[in-house]
């Protein structure tokens, strides 16, 4: 699945390099986790969480957790593309976890609505597949410029 920014002709408000170290020093658990961010645009992200034994539970499938962090690191990233704004927070997350994901997942989320508060979703695959693992929307606050 291609992300698709809310306004493609419009440069993000953030660069990828410019967001991958605000990661490293403002938000290293994105390093922990071992996630990738590959795309910022102006209201959409694709950010990927490596295959690791660390990120399985029972079953050897892909814990819940390691969704819930990929997808809210992904929407985030869409959130800062959107607005600038790195101080923005998660209001609200929810997840519906649809089928086992099992190896490398992609998050590919998009900003529905831009403002104070952002509305997003985010849908989570696994490489090479189009079946959805889990789907997510979430808001965030944006604090005034």
């Amino acid at each position: 699945m291609t992300p698709t920014p809310v306004a493609e002709a419009e440069a993000p408000l953030i660069s990828l390099a410019d967001f991958q170290s605000l990661l490293a020093t403002q938000h290293p658990f994105s390093l922990v986790l071992g996630i990738e961010v590959l795309y910022v645009g102006r209201g959409a992200a694709r950010a990927v969480l490596p295959a690791r034994d660390t990120h399985q539970r029972l079953g050897g499938i892909v814990a819940g957790p390691m969704l819930m962090g990929l997808a809210d690191l992904a929407l985030y990233a869409a959130v800062v593309g959107a607005t600038g704004q790195p101080q923005a927070v998660t209001a609200s997350l929810t997840v519906n976890f649809m089928r086992k994901g099992v190896g490398t997942i992609l998050a590919d989320a998009r900003i529905l609505k831009t403002g104070r508060l952002c509305t997003g979703e985010v849908t989570l695959t696994a490489e090479g597949s189009d079946e959805p693992v889990a789907h997510a929307v979430s808001t965030w606050s944006v604090p005034r410029a």
